[in-house]
C-alpha cells in the first residue's frame, strides 16, 4: 500500500475535566477532520499527548478515531517506546486495530541509543507488523538524530519503512535523504513551517499540528504545493504562517489545544506534565485565532483550565 501525500493530521487527544478521555469530542474532531479534507490523520502521535495515556486507553483512541474515519481515509498508529520490545507489541496490537492502515514510530526517547541502536531498534518494529511503518525523527523530543544513512539502511533492511516524518528541522539533512531514498519512499515534513520547503525539494507533505486548528487549509495548502501550484500554496503559508509560529510558543500540544478551546471544539484539559499556556501566551494565540477568523462562530471557553 502507497503511503498518503499531502497534509496529515496529527490529532489530540481532548480531556474531560475529571482527566478522562472526552470520547464524543475525540470523534467528532476526527469527523470534522475527514469532511475538512485532510487527507489521513495521525492518532497518538506527540499532539496527542500519548506518554500520559495507559496501556488500556492509547488503543481505545486509536479505535475512536478509526470508528470516526470509518474507512474514508487512512489512519497512522503511533507506536512509540523507549523499549523496543514495548514499541515492537504495539506496533502489533496497532495492526490488529480495523482501520489502521500504517505505523508510526520515533526514535526511542531518553535511552539516547547509538545511529546502530536506532537501526536495531526500528528494524525490529518493522518486522512486528505487515503494516507499512513510518519512521520519526524528532532530536528535539528524543534527543536523538535518525542520521539519513541510518535511515537508506533502514529502508534496505525492512521493506515495510515506506516513509519517515522529519522533524529535525534540518532541510539540508532532510534533502540528502530525499535525493538518496528509492523512488517510491516518501519524506514528510514534521513541521507546518517547513511543509513548502519540504514539498519544494520532493517531500510528500506534511504531519501537521495546525491542521487541528485549519484542517481545510491545511489540506488546500498541500494541495497546491503539490501540485506546483506555488501562488497558492505561498499565498496560504503567508497568511497562516504565524499560526504555526504561535503553536510553539510553549510545549504542544499546549497551544493548540488552547486555540482548539476557544473554538469551541474541546475543553482545554491536560494531563501533567502539560500545563495550560501562561496568559501572555494565551493572549497571543487568542489574538492571533481572532484575526483568522477561527473565533467567529466559537463560544467562549471555559475559565477554569484544569490539567491531570
Amino acid at each position: 500500500m502507497d503511503l498518503a501525500t499531502g497534509c496529515g493530521t496529527a490529532l489530540i487527544t481532548p480531556f474531560r475535566a475529571d482527566g478522562s478521555i472526552d470520547e464524543q469530542a475525540l470523534y467528532s474532531l476526527a469527523q470534522w477532520q475527514v469532511e475538512s479534507g485532510v487527507n489521513w490523520i495521525v492518532a497518538c502521535g506527540t499532539t496527542a499527548e500519548t506518554p500520559t495515556l495507559t496501556d488500556e486507553e492509547w488503543p481505545h483512541v486509536v479505535r475512536i478515531i478509526c470508528e470516526a474515519v470509518a474507512g474514508r481515509i487512512p489512519v497512522w498508529a503511533g507506536c512509540t517506546h523507549n523499549s523496543t520490545r514495548e514499541a515492537a507489541s504495539r506496533a502489533r496490537v496497532a495492526a490488529g486495530i480495523p482501520g489502521v492502515t500504517a505505523i508510526l514510530s520515533a526514535s526511542p526517547y531518553y535511552n539516547k541509543p547509538t545511529q546502530e541502536g536506532l537501526f536495531e531498534h526500528f528494524k525490529a518494529v518493522a518486522r512486528a507488523t505487515s503494516l507499512p511503518v513510518v519512521l520519526y525523527n524528532i532530536p528535539s523530543r528524543t534527543g536523538v538524530n535518525l542520521e539519513p544513512a541510518t535511515a537508506l539502511r533502514l529502508i534496505e533492511a525492512a521493506p515495510t519503512i515506506r516513509g519517515i516524518k522529519e522533524s529535525s528541522s534540518n532541510l539540508a539533512q532532510i534533502t540528502s535523504l530525499i535525493t538518496q531514498a528509492p523512488a517510491g519512499f516518501r519524506v514528510y515534513s514534521g513541521d507546518d513551517n517547513m511543509a513548502l520547503g519540504v514539498v519544494a525539494v520532493g517531500g510528500a507533505g506534511v504531519v501537521s499540528v495546525a491542521s487541528n486548528e485549519i484542517p481545510a487549509e491545511m489540506a488546500q495548502l498541500l494541495q497546491a504545493a503539490l501540485a506546483n501550484e506555488w501562488t497558492t500554496a505561498r499565498r496560504l503559508n503567508r497568511k497562516y504562517f504565524r499560526l504555526f509560529e504561535a503553536n510553539f510558543c510553549e510545549s504542544n500540544p499546549g497551544p493548540v489545544k488552547a486555540v482548539l478551546a476557544m473554538m469551541g471544539k474541546c475543553g482545554e484539559n491536560y494531563r501533567l506534565p502539560m500545563v495550560p499556556v501562561s496568559g501572555v501566551n494565551r493572549s497571543r494565540l487568542e489574538r492571533i485565532a481572532g484575526e483568522l477568523g477561527l473565533l467567529i462562530h466559537a463560544p467562549r471557553p471555559e475559565g477554569d483550565y484544569r490539567m491531570f
